[in-house]
């Protein structure tokens, strides 16, 4: 190699090794996630039919019990409620697939349900009562053997009513329906003879037509309401219990209860 052509490849040589130095850095990669957005909204899953816990008045605006104690539970967490009709007997799924936030609508609390559901404190209590009509002959969960008890579909009326395997066995047919309100129609057209409902729901309707309807001495047992969530929501059931327990030494809770059911009834 020519002596030129060595000094000429040596000094290209510096030259590039002194631009590499003075290259200016990279920029730090901008990957990096952004923090999720605060939540302001919360959509609460119930069935629309089920007064006095959640239904459409006359105005065809949603109202209730459970809906009062919602808002006030949502407005002391910041958070807007937003409250959305769903097929009661698909609330698991509803929940699980995010399509709601919370259950809310006098949900019983259960072991099954607790393998796939986060429950809240109860809040109230119970019965599963038997409701049949005044004209006729039942008097006593033995006298329901050979005969059509209507209960809804998905509801925890179904599990009280199979843990008495001994009655439930006797029935004829147990017949399921998606509301309480068509249960008790069927009822009235003679189509069942019993309907095994929420107390307070029974109640509620018996009291409008007390002529028509009598409500058994004898029921399926007692049984817990309490709020449904996602198991992996704990922060929002920890926000949940706090403001609930707030409304229960404030007299807010005991408050709306009087409103719907003349009483404190809360738990």
């Amino acid at each position: 190699m020519k002596k030129r052509t060595l000094v000429a490849m040596l000094a290209l040589s510096a030259i590039l090794a002194a631009c590499g130095k003075n290259e200016p850095s990279q920029p730090a990669a901008t990957g990096a996630a952004a923090p999720a957005a605060a939540v302001t909204k919360i959509v609460v899953g119930l069935d629309d039919n089920f007064p006095p816990m959640g239904f459409r008045d006359e105005k065809n605006e949603l109202v209730g019990f459970d809906i009062d104690l919602a808002r006030e539970a949502g407005k002391r967490m910041g958070l807007d409620m937003e409250f959305k009709p769903i097929d009661w007997s698909a609330k698991e799924a509803e929940l699980a697939g995010k399509r709601v936030d919370m259950l809310w609508n006098g949900l019983t609390i259960t072991e099954q349900r607790k393998e796939k559901i986060a429950f809240s404190s109860p809040y109230m209590e119970n019965h599963q009562i038997i409701v049949v009509l005044a004209s006729g002959g039942i008097k006593t969960k033995a006298d329901l053997a050979g005969k059509v008890v209507g209960a809804q579909d998905g509801s925890s009326a179904v599990d009280a009513i199979n843990k008495d395997e001994v009655v439930a066995k006797s029935f004829k047919q147990l017949k399921t329906f998606g509301d309480n309100i068509t249960a008790l129609m069927d009822l009235s057209a003679g189509r069942l003879d019993a309907v095994v409902v929420d107390e307070v729901v029974g109640r509620f309707h018996v009291a409008k037509k007390s002529e028509e309807y009598r409500v058994l001495e004898e029921n399926f047992g007692v049984e817990e309401y309490g709020v449904g969530l996602r198991k992996e929501d704990t922060e929002l059931l920890a926000r949940l219990e706090a403001s609930m327990a707030e409304m229960k030494k404030d007299g807010k809770a005991a408050e709306i209860a009087t409103k719907w059911f003349g009483k404190d009834i809360i738990k």
